[in-house]
């Protein structure tokens, strides 16, 4: 598929939500700025959130669906079984992707299969980590950003390592030969809650979503 043909086709913008009622409205309206005259869908895949997120979001998404709280890759590759377009972007709810650069990562397809937003700056140690190691065999510099542009064929049908913040779907399309690239953007200042828990935390996790995806990568 040539970019071309699937953009005229249209783009599915999927993200997924927890607790993020106050960001859901200004990032689907930025959203549909940018993607103002092209072909595209909105779909937000809703984590059991309890601030109200779900109804928010089927006011202003095309589609709009909730699930048990399986995390966040789970809810990423949810939402992109649903999408109906052939390019897929997927973007954090938080509104610290900026999704105006969309465009940008979806020019890139002419080249790639799947094209990561690599953050020049990655905020966590045990994301600079990944990032050196797994990140390095998959062939990107910010492992655990989720702002992508996937040609739908790259995506992962089923996951074995459940929640690995999206690093399993990388990968996935790696061991299967898909060519990835990047693009690198200065990402905004990290909210003081973010959605994978306080600094500690946030790194145990990660490192344990990182050794999951060195062993997919493996075996």
């Amino acid at each position: 598929m040539s970019v071309s043909a699937g953009i005229v086709q249209g783009i599915s913008v999927v993200t997924t939500t927890w607790n993020e009622r106050e960001n859901i409205e200004e990032l689907i309206r930025r959203i549909r700025t940018t993607l103002q005259g092209m072909p595209h869908e909105i779909i937000v895949v809703d984590d059991s959130s309890e601030d109200g997120t779900i109804e928010a979001a089927k006011r202003f998404a095309d589609l709009a669906v909730g699930k048990n709280r399986e995390g966040q890759t789970k809810g990423l590759l949810f939402g992109a079984k649903l999408a109906k377009f052939p390019v897929v972007v997927t973007i954090d709810a938080d509104l610290e992707n900026s999704p105006e650069l969309i465009p940008s990562l979806v020019e890139k397809l002419d080249v790639f299969d799947l094209v990561v937003a690599s953050r020049r700056v990655v905020p966590r140690f045990s994301e600079r980590l990944a990032s050196k190691t797994v990140g390095k065999m998959v062939g990107v510099s910010d492992f655990y950003s989720n702002f992508r542009a996937y040609k739908k064929e790259t995506l992962a049908h089923n996951l074995r390592g459940g929640e690995t913040f999206g690093g399993e779907l990388l990968v996935i399309a790696r061991k299967n030969g898909f060519k990835i690239g990047e693009i690198t953007y200065e990402p905004p200042h990290r909210r003081s809650k973010p959605r994978i828990g306080g600094t500690i935390r946030a790194n145990l996790r990660i490192m344990v979503a990182s050794w999951k995806c060195f062993f997919i990568y493996v075996f």
